[in-house]
């Protein structure tokens, strides 16, 4: 049988190998060893650079090979972004003149938010994947957004005409998780929407979850949004209703 000091060690171990939260690391006389020190300094560096950087449109867009339209809100730069978030919620003036309405069934938003090393590193392959998954419906130009809160993607929608509006964009950093972007689904998109109308897919990097799988997640609400015609509190508890017959079953 295992002394109890061995069964912790081994339970350590097994969250170590499982997680990156930060357990298990050791002591060094009264304190943290120096590997684990640095390393927690490092998290905290990478994480300030995080909510600091910028959207790379240049680059995203040489990536995306289509279609693109670059808007911005209404932060006159990254400090005001932070400073005052109701700025980030609202289209300036010359980018509400770049959105035309069309026929779309669904619009991608990708926008910095708080932390553009999300949305530059994992943005485009969720919506390519969610393209190939929604063969068939239409997709309006990518929106690439630079200093967004999520509420702009209401906005944006509403001035597209989109029946669905997807922001993908990067999520508060954590001091494991600089790089993990949200995408936020509201049906019917417009001005004033509340937080409770929209569902949200959250932690979507490589070490969180998968493009492909957040993909076909959006991909799942949007077309439960668009039988049901509407996202938010009701889309959730139906589909909260059915994972849980399945499981009675």
């Amino acid at each position: 049988m295992a002394e109890p000091q061995d069964a912790v060690s081994l339970l350590l171990r097994r969250l170590s190998a499982t997680s990156r939260a930060r357990v298990g690391l050791g002591r060094a006389g009264q304190g943290l060893p120096t590997r684990e020190t640095l390393a927690f300094r490092l998290a905290h560096a990478q994480a300030r650079d995080a909510v600091a950087a910028g959207l790379d449109t240049e680059a995203l867009r040489q990536r995306l090979d289509e279609d693109s339209v670059i808007v911005s809100s209404a932060a006159a730069d990254r400090t005001a972004y932070l400073k005052d978030p109701g700025a980030g919620r609202r289209l300036d003036d010359d980018s509400r003149e770049r959105l035309q309405p069309g026929d779309y069934d669904v619009a991608v938003v990708i926008a910095d938010g708080l932390s553009a090393v999300a949305a530059n590193s994992n943005a485009l392959p969720v919506y390519a994947e969610l393209r190939r998954i929604m063969d068939g419906a239409a997709f309006a130009p990518v929106i690439f957004a630079h200093l967004a809160r999520v509420a702009l993607g209401d906005e944006i929608g509403e001035r597209l005409g989109a029946r669905s509006i997807v922001m993908l964009i990067g999520e508060r950093p954590g001091l494991s998780s600089a790089d993990s972007l949200g995408a936020y689904i509201t049906r019917s998109p417009r001005k004033g929407r509340a937080d409770s109308e929209r569902n949200c897919i959250s932690n979507i990097r490589p070490d969180g979850l998968s493009h492909e799988q957040a993909a076909r997640n959006i991909a799942w609400i949007l077309k439960e949004a668009e039988r049901i015609g509407e996202t938010g509190i009701a889309l959730k508890d139906r589909r909260d209703r059915r994972t849980l017959s399945q499981d009675a079953g």
